[in-house]
């Protein structure tokens, strides 16, 4: 490495003219990534409803539906309206009562169950088809379109809708995040560095490697909605700590040849080749937990997990690559400036608060085991208390919330489920699964061919525009409605009773719909929490392990972390917030990944001390005094690049994420300063016998 180290050294201007060169192609790969909005896509493709999905494509060359609620508008206008929409791309078709009946009957002679599914005293319903899936780039233009043609009178509801509103939401938010991150992370590192203009040399170098690391998922398709807003948010907070190893490594090269008796002109190349060396070793064993803790998501069957674990992890290690080539180059060339920027940090010498930390490590032993068990509680209900009905992470205000509030108030219809059953079943068989289905609790109503047209009409006297909805050649599809909520408990019992009754008339029959997938992602993500749990802190303690050579450490280490997580994540239900459900299972790893290093670092010097005859109480001392600062400035780069965000954030998804980051910086950055220390004064002779390399030296190796 020392012989890289030099070779970086030497070769700085050419890799700062390469890094410039390598943005062009990035910025084009991230304009050129398709970003998914639609997270129901992300379950496995072989359960039902995913199949189902591409059934209503490949069968009936519809992928999504909307409802449009008109209102106050004349029948002779309302058949015009449909028409326009008719003629907008990617609109297969629009079902509605004209679509059965003609125009020119009265609707008062309409048969009641016609009537009321597409009429009340001063709307009207229209069944908008799509021949694109329900996040497909055809259908979110085409309700952009329909809602340009009447946006006042015609209200569109459905998942379709809910992604363009959330796309439209989140693009414009994206830069903003940028933006508060890059000026909370520049105020907290000038007042906590030893420079002005540091932080800025640190954020152009983190900032190339997200940029790399944006541009290059290109390679993937595309990437999720959640991962592209998280994405350099993440990568600027659990990056920055290696800049700041470099940094600091450098600064102690220097000082180091000054006391060599060295002239003020000091041999900067030489120096910044060692603190290369330094901070490379010191990077990988932080970079690898951090790492270990995306991977995990990459474990769950939901693979939302898996998009924002590897693009994550990615991100991590272009960040690792970028600090030992990219920053000292920048360090080196910006030399000059960066001297006569320099002041006094903020934060004070620590010896003297470690010494009282330390006196003190029985109250903090004691307080550890009383916040464990209010904590744990709270973050198993915190996880039962969960909430997967995607709509409830957008503003209340937003078009689609109004307009499905507006067709629950007028239909009494919340949801609307698809059963695609045998196109072979009798019509009879069809006509008594209708009714069994229409009368499960909660159903609004039930529409199909048959119920359409009725006993006495013979089906090839039915329009093709209406049969080819309802049928193809392998697939018949019925329409239910529902005024049960999606992800409630009514939901999911009502969508176990129609599967049941489903599968009772034909066993390879489908329920397919929002309700349908958001049942699915229910019991999914349930087992898949457990899952990334368990893999995330096995995979960090193996790491400890191997790194810390020691059986006693991985535990007591991982135990602090743990907690830190406990006490985050019980706060939302101590204060009666419910979190989307991705919340908690992306914060477990994540936190725990990404602030073990906390951990590690303190663990390492207090080893060293111990190693070199210290006692007990003099190495930890000196250990908790020696990382404090460091963990502070690092666990304030977490805080400060994901806090804004938060705050600032009107997607909940993005923003309940980056909330608990932000608190779980600063609740990991006590839990470690003060219980493990601690930790270290009660378990000090178990880790002696339990760690390579722990033993103390005799007074004659020390001398």
């Amino acid at each position: 490495m020392k012989h890289l180290s030099r070779k970086i050294v030497a070769l700085r201007i050419p890799i700062l003219i390469i890094a410039v060169i390598l943005l062009i192609p990035s910025v084009i790969g991230y304009a050129k990534t398709r970003v998914n909005y639609d997270i129901l896509t992300y379950l496995p493709k072989d359960i039902d409803t995913m199949k189902g999905q591409d059934i209503l494509i490949d069968e009936f060359g519809t992928g999504a539906f909307s409802f449009c609620v008109v209102k106050n508008m004349e029948y002779k206008d309302v058949a015009k309206l449909k028409d326009k929409i008719s003629r907008v791309d990617h609109v297969k078709d629009v079902l509605w009562y004209d679509s059965i009946a003609d125009l020119s009957i009265p609707v008062e002679i309409l048969p009641d169950k016609i009537y009321q599914i597409f009429n009340t005293d001063d709307s009207t319903l229209m069944v908008v088809l799509y021949d694109e899936s329900t996040s497909g780039d055809g259908t979110m233009a085409a309700v952009e379109k329909i809602r340009k043609i009447n946006d006042r009178q015609c209200l569109l509801c459905g998942m379709s809708p809910i992604i363009v509103d959330t796309k439209n939401l989140a693009e414009h938010e994206e830069p903003i995040y940028v933006a508060i991150a890059v000026v909370l992370s520049l105020i907290v590192l000038s007042l906590l560095m030893d420079s002005f203009l540091v932080p800025f040399v640190f954020l152009a170098g983190i900032g190339m490697a997200i940029l790399y690391n944006l541009g290059s998922n290109v390679f993937f398709g595309q990437i999720s909605y959640v991962t592209k807003a998280l994405a350099a948010v993440l990568q600027l907070g659990v990056t920055m700590d290696y800049s700041i190893f470099l940094w600091h490594s450098y600064c102690e090269e220097c000082d180091a040849l000054r006391s060599d008796g060295q002239s003020s002109d000091i041999d900067k190349h030489a120096a910044m080749a060692a603190a290369i060396t330094k901070t490379f070793s010191s990077v990988i064993g932080s970079s690898v937990t951090t790492i270990a803790g995306f991977i995990a998501l990459c474990f769950m069957t939901f693979t939302l997990g898996r998009d924002l674990g590897i693009v994550m992890a990615k991100g991590v290690l272009l960040g690792v690559i970028g600090c030992v080539t990219i920053l000292p180059s920048m360090i080196l060339a910006l030399d000059k400036p960066l001297n006569k920027t320099m002041h006094r940090p903020l934060i004070p010498p620590t010896k003297k608060l470690a010494g009282v930390l330390v006196k003190l490590f029985p109250v903090f032993l004691i307080l550890f085991g009383v916040l464990a068990v209010p904590a744990f509680y709270g973050y198993n209900q915190t996880n039962n208390e969960v909430y997967y009905d995607i709509s409830r992470s957008l503003p209340r205000d937003m078009a689609n919330v109004v307009a499905n509030t507006k067709l629950k108030e007028e239909f009494g219809m919340t949801n609307t489920h698809m059963v695609l059953v045998d196109s072979k079943l009798s019509d009879r068989d069809v006509r008594s699964m209708t009714d069994e289905l229409k009368n499960t609790d909660g159903i609004k109503f039930a529409l199909s061919l048959e119920s359409v047209i009725g006993p006495m009409i013979p089906e090839e006297m039915v329009p093709e525009s209406v049969s080819k909805i309802f049928k193809s050649d392998r697939w018949e599809m019925i329409i239910l409605s529902s005024e049960y909520a999606t992800a409630t408990p009514e939901m999911g019992s009502q969508v176990e009773q129609l599967n049941q009754i489903i599968k009772r008339y034909d066993k390879n029959g489908l329920l397919v719909g929002e309700a349908a997938c958001t049942n699915d992602l229910v019991n999914i993500t349930s087992v898949d929490f457990a899952t990334v749990n368990v893999i995330s802190v096995a995979a960090i303690f193996i790491i400890i392990l191997l790194v810390e050579k020691s059986i006693s450490l991985p535990i007591i280490l991982v135990a602090v972390i743990e907690l830190a997580i406990f006490i985050n994540l019980s706060i939302p239900f101590f204060t009666g917030n419910s979190l989307p459900f991705i919340a908690p299972i992306c914060i477990s790893t994540i936190q725990l990944g990404a602030t073990v290093d906390y951990a590690i670092l303190m663990t390492t010097r207090y080893k060293r001390e111990r190693f070199l005859g210290r006692d007990k109480r003099e190495a930890v001392i000196t250990a908790l005094s020696a990382s404090i600062p460091s963990i502070v400035v690092s666990a304030m780069g977490l805080f400060a690049a994901t806090v804004g965000v938060a705050f600032y954030s009107d997607v909940d998804m993005i923003g309940s994420l980056c909330r608990l980051l932000a608190r779980g910086a600063i609740i990991s950055m006590f839990s470690v300063i003060l219980f493990l220390p601690a930790m270290f004064m009660l378990f000090d002779k178990v880790i002696g016998v339990t760690t390579l390399g722990f033993k103390p030296k005799s007074k004659e190796e020390r001398l």
